[in-house]
């Protein structure tokens, strides 16, 4: 029979209302029973409250079979086998009594197996036709498929299911591992070594020490995360550039610690202290945290000591690791190319392992290929390309940059829990450039950290003390503290080396080099090598120079030089000194080079050497020797009094600067002033505005102490040195000043200029600006970018814009009071602006000044442009109470002053450098002002109109006069005459010209007079 058929004959709905009277009603509770419960339970014919009996079942079953043969189509079987038929389905169906398995067993085992075991239990059918035994056995899975579908609803049985198989994955859990305890798999054991063994690295190596320092109170070891600083590295590399030739070499950089990126197998070269072994513990730190490799930090000085360089199994020995690895580990590690071996130190093992050392290698990893190696080395330990063949990718640590010093001294004051000394030791890294020089590597920023912090910030007076502990370290203490014995065929004392270094540093010093070739320096030393006690080959010992003490490099092959110019100065310096070389010193002291070492000499001298040195320097009455005279003093200890009373007195002439003149001499005097300059505290306005401008003119030569010095003035509440720091932007770093400087000015009377995009998205950055100048190419968008809103700004200068047409746009800016247009060449639409309420306005040769004269706010206006007009009536504002009116070049040419009288509000005057004569009708509207007191004539205009000002009447209620644009020999006397009620004359000198005030004190005898300097 078909199955389409079948189903058309045994409908669900017969099927399933069966199904529901075959078992017992669902119960209440979740059907978590400790014992799975028996379908022989659930069917309702069985049990001591039973509710169907087998007759019951037949019943039913014959019910069944009835509407299968009785429903409409081709019967299943011959009629006259319905009631046999009935009777096999009933006794299968009661077979279900006798199934020792429950609800959720027979789910599991599906229905035609379900049917299959009723069909076993059941007596066997006799003497049924085959379509007979075809129907029961399908009518038997159908039944089942029902049966099976009814248990799944029941409310117990996802419960049921879900404890049942918690139950038996418990139970296959528990088997498995009993199963992997009996007999576990090497990689089962290695994942549980790996689990102690990588936190053990993570920890051990999360920390830095610096050796060599036995400071009070300084620390010597920090967390690795809070200390390490990402450095750069450099490599010569082969690349193809669009218009080079193919191969050219290209210095690439990129982040240390990104070496293992780009290449499996890399050689770190780094001078002494630069952070290679830092860099070592950082990758592994890493690699052990974020599971990117297993690392092995093989330190080669250790590895050495113990006699055979070890094999994988041993590498965790030979290091000291606690941890015991299963047998075979390293090898698998290796195998898997999981492997991350850092190898430390190159330079530090004899010159006679090194080969040794490179056969190791070589071996290890041709066993092993896949994994990353990583060898650091000082730079000159080994010829270049020494591991090119292995495939070692060669990289160069270089210096630190000012931002890294920076982010170290931060990081190591955070460490060292003292934040109170983070700042003046940044200050004094930045004026200092001596220091500055020094701190390149952290070995030496720790060192001047703590150095600073035991002297409790007092370092400037303590800098020999400072070379002389990074003598001491670099040259002894550092390798004896790490357990370095010697490296090469020389063992040189602490002693012994300085006096090597020295007589170098002083070859170089006299010749004014920084750097001697190699066969050079092998001749000093070999004609030192009798003073030391040493005797032999003077190549061995230069090598052991520059391989081992820090202070000695080989730059490139056949030439030395060293790591700091600091170091070469102060050595030398030294030597000076012992040898009595005072007149060598002082005849270069006009070189600027030699200011290091002569200041050096000082701090080294003796006492009566030292007043010796000072005398000669004030003797050759100079205003920079007399600076560097005091900048000496503080490295000497002692000073005869009387030398350091006659060196303060002179100084004291110069510092602090008392006027604009004087800080542009002090300025003369070089960066070496930056040291010297005080404040704030303690200074008038008129001296701190002096130590401003002189650290600002120097801020080209030296923006870093230039910087250093302005930061201490950016919360002075004086105008003149606000408007100072502002308007000296332009010398420093844009980003720089506008964070350390700009953005700490209290902006009450402050315009910020920008000529610039960079210093327009810096300025966006700060807070709110109401005075904003703009020089240059900028469109108004790009001006509105820089504001948050516009009607915070209520003073605004644009200058030489050519982009700038319609004034209607600046409509933007309803707040403003003052407005500068000067060369805009293409401005209009002034008329338009009559709506913000403008006090001040300067024009300059804008293209059309019309719409100026419906300005009726203003009281302040200077105009410098061409008017076409026979009065001033004509386009100036004539229904405003002006005040003060400035009438530059070509203003006056066809108007004159005529129409001048209308304005009888004007207390001030100024007329620029004319080009045309005044005359008499001019100088009567000038007369006719009654409030007029103050006048401005330009010394160009009295020298090229002579008789302009002999057609000036007398003007007695002129009280103050100002004349810019002075040489120093023009003729005032005529100018004198016309104003007798004078009570205040200032005259303003031209750019690089100065002449005394006393000049024109007998031309003005009733007022005072005033030499002013732009």
């Amino acid at each position: 029979m078909e199955p389409a058929v079948l189903g058309s004959k045994l409908a669900s709905g017969l099927v399933s209302q069966l199904v529901r009277r075959l078992f017992r009603p669902d119960g209440p509770g979740a059907g978590l029973v400790d014992k799975p419960v028996r379908l022989k339970d659930l069917v309702s014919f069985r049990g001591e409250k039973h509710t169907l009996g087998d007759k019951d079942v037949h019943k039913l079953a014959e019910h069944l079979v009835r509407q299968a043969v009785d429903s409409p189509g081709e019967p299943p079987f011959r009629t006259g086998e319905q009631t046999a038929v009935a009777d096999a389905l009933a006794r299968r169906l009661l077979a279900l009594g006798d199934l020792d398995m429950d609800d959720i067993q027979a789910v599991r085992l599906g229905h035609r197996e379900l049917a299959r075991k009723l069909h076993d239990k059941a007596p066997a059918p006799d003497g049924l036709s085959t379509d007979a035994c075809h129907f029961l056995d399908s009518a038997t899975e159908w039944a089942c498929l029902q049966i099976l579908e009814y248990f799944t609803r029941r409310s117990t049985f996802v419960a049921r299911t879900l404890v049942e198989q918690t139950r038996t994955q418990a139970e296959l859990i528990a088997k498995i591992d009993e199963l992997i305890a009996r007999s576990p798999r090497p990689g089962t054991q290695d994942r549980s070594f790996e689990r102690r063994y990588l936190p053990y690295v993570a920890d051990h190596h999360n920390h830095i020490t610096i050796y060599g320092i036995d400071l009070r109170d300084s620390p010597d070891r920090w967390p690795l995360e809070v200390a390490y600083l990402s450095l750069e590295a450099t490599a010569a590399e082969e690349r193809g550039l669009p218009d080079d030739h193919p191969g050219t070499p290209v210095t690439v950089q990129l982040p240390a610690e990104e070496a293992l990126l780009a290449h499996d197998r890399v050689l770190l070269r780094g001078d002494a202290g630069s952070g290679k072994t830092t860099l070592v513990q950082w990758l592994a730190v890493t690699a052990a945290r974020d599971g990117s490799g297993v690392p092995y930090v093989l330190p080669l000085r250790s590895l050495i000591r113990a006699g055979a360089l070890p094999s994988p199994a041993d590498f965790l020995k030979a290091v000291g690791c606690p941890h015991t690895p299963p047998e075979g580990w390293t090898e698998r590690v290796l195998t898997d190319r999981r492997g991350l071996i850092l190898v430390d130190g190159l330079d530090e093992i004899p010159a006679a392992d090194r080969n040794r050392t490179r056969d190791w290698l070589r071996s290890l990893i041709q066993a092993f290929p896949g994994n990353r190696w990583l060898l650091t080395s000082r730079p000159t330990a080994v010829r270049p390309d020494w591991l090119a063949r292995e495939g070692f990718h060669e990289l160069l640590l270089v210096p630190m940059r000012r931002t890294e010093v920076a982010t170290f001294v931060h990081r190591w004051h955070t460490a060292a829990r003292a934040p109170e000394y983070e700042a003046p030791l940044l200050d004094s890294l930045r004026t200092k450039r001596d220091l500055a020089r020094l701190a390149t590597n952290p070995l030496m920023c720790g060192l001047i950290c703590a150095l600073h912090r035991e002297r409790r910030g007092y370092l400037p007076t303590g800098r020999k003390e400072l070379y002389d502990a990074a003598l001491t370290m670099l040259l002894a203490r550092r390798d004896r503290e790490r357990g370095l014995g010697t490296a090469d065929e020389v063992e040189l004392g602490e002693e012994a080396q300085l006096e090597l270094l020295q007589r170098l540093a002083y070859a170089l010093v006299l010749s004014g080099r920084t750097e001697m070739d190699t066969e050079t320096a092998e001749g000093i030393v070999e004609r030192c090598l009798p003073t030391i006690g040493q005797s032999g080959d003077a190549r061995p010992v230069l090598r052991s120079l520059v391989l081992r003490s820090g202070l000695l490099r080989q730059p490139s092959d056949g030439v030395v030089d060293f790591v700091h110019r600091t170091f070469q100065d102060c050595l030398g310096a030294r030597y000076a000194v012992e040898e009595g070389h005072l007149d060598v010193l002082i005849s270069h002291a006009d070189d600027t080079q030699w200011e290091d070492a002569i200041r050096m000499a000082v701090a080294y001298a003796r006492p009566r050497e030292r007043a010796l040195l000072l005398r000669r320097l004030l003797a050759r009455d100079n205003a920079r020797l007399t600076l560097l005279a005091l900048a000496c003093l503080e490295h000497a200890v002692a000073v005869d009094p009387e030398v350091r009373t006659a060196v303060e007195s002179r100084a004291g002439a110069l510092i602090p600067p008392r006027s604009k003149t004087y800080a542009r001499a002090l300025a003369d005097a070089g960066p070496l002033v930056l040291e010297l300059l005080p404040g704030p505290e303690g200074l008038t306005d008129e001296e701190a505005l002096g130590v401003t401008i002189t650290a600002s003119l120097l801020g080209s030569e030296e923006p870093e102490g230039a910087l250093a010095v302005l930061r201490r003035f950016r919360s002075h509440p004086n105008l003149d040195v606000r408007r100072q720091l502002a308007g000296t932007w332009g010398r420093f770093d844009t980003e720089e000043y506008a964070a350390e400087v700009l953005d700490h000015l209290n902006r009450r009377g402050l315009i910020a200029v920008c000529e610039s995009a960079e210093q327009r998205a810096a300025l966006a950055r700060t807070g709110p600006w109401r005075g904003l100048a703009f020089r240059g190419d900028h469109s108004l968008e790009d001006i509105l970018a820089v504001v948050r809103r516009a009607d915070e700004v209520s003073v605004l200068e644009l200058r030489q814009n050519p982009r700038l047409t319609d004034l209607t746009l600046l409509l933007s800016f309803f707040s403003l009071h003052g407005l500068w247009l000067v060369g805009c060449p293409a401005a209009h639409g002034l008329e338009n602006l009559d709506v913000l309420s403008l006090s001040e306005l300067t024009l300059q040769q804008i293209a059309d000044p019309t719409g100026l004269r419906s300005m009726d706010s203003l009281r302040r206006l200077s105009l410098t442009q061409d008017l076409r007009c026979d009065s001033l009536t004509d386009v100036l504002p004539v229904d405003s109470a002006l005040e003060f009116l400035f009438l530059g070049r070509s203003t006056t040419n066809r108007p004159g002053l005529r129409g001048l009288e209308h304005w009888s509000s004007l207390r001030e005057l100024g007329l620029g450098p004319l080009s045309a004569p005044l005359g008499a009708a001019d100088w009567r509207s000038v007369a006719a002002l009654p409030q007029l007191t103050d006048l401005h004539v330009n010394g160009r205009f009295v020298t090229d109109y002579p008789d302009s000002i002999s057609a000036m009447p007398e003007l007695p209620e002129i009280e103050s006069l100002r004349v810019p644009d002075m040489h120093g020999a023009e003729d005032l006397s005529a100018l004198a005459a016309r104003l007798p009620g004078l009570r205040r004359v200032t005259l303003q000198a031209v750019r690089s010209q100065d002449f005394p005030a006393i000049r024109y004190a007998d031309v003005f005898p009733g007022a005072v007079v005033d030499v002013v300097r732009p």
